[in-house]
């Protein structure tokens, strides 16, 4: 099982589910028998379906039925990297009625069980480390970041390589940015048959969305400065 960063240096599991619930627009939903896609398009996010809320610990029977329900989340990059499948979230729990997938009403779930798969492992995630959680200030605007990013700067991408330890070999072939959170920007290093993500951490987490930019032109000045010491890739 993966083990959680002991400083804030990444996000923990809590803030990627966070994350991933806010920003996501599509989710399949697991119920009875039925596989049901729900994706919204105006914006609110697909999780605006559905009410998540703790387990039933009332006397006696709980109100209404039982139903066992799953929702899965797929993760995606939204740049144009190899293997662009970023994590998995998978959330599990009971309904008190059967899920209607044309209703235009929150479902209400008795939260049961999250967990989160990447690269590096499975992490489970209880509601109430969720609700504890502030959400990252940069979680729904992190496609547009990265899109501008690559569309529109691509060529300070390669500057930032020089921040990278151990420095990269003469074999990278392609270098994007695959994630940015408020802990830092995470660069991916594709060589011919492989890859590896590097992340690189800003001076401070950022509490706002404004305050990006400066911990990006933080980064940039710092690789410039490598420049001047010999720190250039070959």
């Amino acid at each position: 099982m993966r083990r959680t960063p002991t400083r804030a240096s990444a996000p923990t599991p809590a803030e990627r589910v966070r994350s991933i619930l806010a920003a996501a627009h599509s989710l399949t939903v697991l119920s009875e028998g039925r596989h049901s896609e729900v994706r919204s398009l105006d914006g609110t996010g697909s999780m605006g379906h559905f009410h998540l809320h703790a387990p039933f610990e009332g006397t006696g029977t709980p109100p209404g039925a039982r139903i066992p329900v799953r929702l899965e989340l797929t993760d995606i990059a939204p740049t144009p990297v190899r293997d662009r499948l970023r994590a998995r979230v998978t959330l599990t729990g009971l309904l008190a009625e059967p899920y209607d997938p044309a209703s235009p009403e929150s479902t209400c779930m008795e939260f049961g069980q999250g967990v989160l798969e990447d690269g590096t492992g499975r992490a489970f995630v209880t509601l109430q480390e969720l609700e504890a959680t502030e959400l990252d200030p940069l979680a729904t605007a992190e496609a547009r970041m990265l899109t501008h990013l690559v569309d529109d700067h691509a060529e300070l991408v390669p500057l930032l390589l020089r921040l990278t330890r151990p420095l990269p070999d003469s074999g990278v072939r392609r270098v994007l940015p695959v994630a940015i959170d408020r802990y830092g920007l995470t660069l991916r290093l594709e060589h011919p048959r492989s890859h590896r993500d590097v992340r690189l951490p800003f001076r401070t987490p950022v509490h706002h969305i404004d305050h990006v930019g400066p911990q990006i032109h933080a980064l940039l000045a710092a690789a410039r400065r490598l420049s001047h010491t010999g720190h250039l890739l070959t």
